[in-house]
């Protein structure tokens, strides 16, 4: 049987590494996406012909059925931290999660792996933690035996938490964060790739695992930890929860009157998110119940972080000078 695989958003972030490391167990992947013309890098991580990008909309049944075809297993990275028109948290994040798993159920695909997170809840006050919950129901109503992860807040080269942290750092002496309290167990994109394929390939047992790095870290601690990668000196400033959510109210409306052309920086839905720690559950299984060690960030952080220095690629050779005599 064709080791055929279908990655809904794969040329994500989290995806494009579960794509890599699913050609390189040599399965055939269509990596199924809104813009494949965007996409076309993927087709580098295997053979020719291996990896092939191709067009779905997760919100159409025809779409999703039309990339499920053939597929021996499926695996859906889509996610959104913020709504945009038509992608709303129900429709991607609870309907389209469904939709997959019914489809994949009807065509005779063997196995699903779903990416949700730690902290769904579908009694939670914010709409990402519900519908993200709300997914995970809706998979496992059509795909009893799927593979579930729950990653706490992931990070590697292409990530969009100390990338743009790291990027606000130049703009002043001061780095404001919402929930600087709040905890995190920071975990590797690649481990979390890890994991998936090990669902793909059915060496993993069915239900959900909340994957989180060996670092508990607070937010204010993650940022310092950051700061000292990059060599420099910020104030971390918390800003009030309730002042966040003003912000977050302001600018919805300033995004909404724009016609999106304003992008808001904060949502009120992520701030009811950083009201909670986004930890590993005591009792939850975990990368150990996989047989992965994750990797510990101050091994990969400063791989990909240089650039944010002062001086960038140049600011070991300075350090190196300073000592010379």
């Amino acid at each position: 049987m064709d080791k055929l695989v279908t990655v809904f958003g794969g040329s994500g972030f989290i995806g494009r590494y579960i794509t890599e490391e699913l050609a390189h167990r040599g399965w055939r992947i269509r990596v199924a996406v809104r813009r494949p013309n965007e996409a076309g890098f993927v087709r580098t991580y295997g053979d020719v012909g291996q990896v092939e990008p191709v067009f779905c909309n997760i919100r159409d049944d025809d779409s999703v059925r039309a990339v499920t075809h053939g597929a021996r297993a499926v695996v859906n990275c889509v996610g959104i931290l913020a709504e945009s028109g038509k992608q709303s948290f129900d429709a991607v994040q609870d309907e389209g999660a469904e939709r997959i798993a019914r489809i994949a159920a009807e065509a005779g695909v063997s196995r699903m792996v779903q990416l949700s997170a730690i902290g769904a809840d579908a009694g939670s006050e914010s709409d990402y933690a519900r519908t993200k919950a709300e997914g995970e129901a809706g998979v496992l109503k059509h795909m009893p035996d799927a593979v579930i992860l729950r990653p706490s807040i992931v990070f590697g080269p292409e990530d969009q938490f100390f990338n743009r942290f790291a990027g606000l750092s130049r703009l002043g002496p001061v780095l404001p964060v919402v929930g600087a309290d709040t905890l995190f167990q920071p975990v590797y994109v690649e481990d979390v790739a890890r994991a998936a394929v090990l669902g793909v390939e059915g060496e993993a047992a069915g239900g959900i695992y909340e994957l989180g790095g060996p670092d508990v870290r607070s937010f204010r601690e993650l940022m310092q930890e950051m700061l000292e990668v990059i060599r420099r000196n910020r104030l971390v400033a918390n800003i009030p929860f309730g002042l966040a959510n003003l912000m977050g109210w302001g600018f919805g409306i300033l995004e909404t009157v724009s016609l999106g052309l304003v992008q808001a920086p904060i949502t009120q839905d992520q701030v009811r998110n950083l009201a909670r720690d986004n930890v590993v559950s005591d009792g939850a299984k975990t990368f150990a119940d996989l047989g992965i060690e994750p990797l510990a960030m101050e091994a990969v952080l400063p791989d990909y972080l240089w650039r944010f220095r002062p001086s960038g690629q140049y600011d070991e050779i300075k350090e190196s000078a300073k000592n010379m005599r």
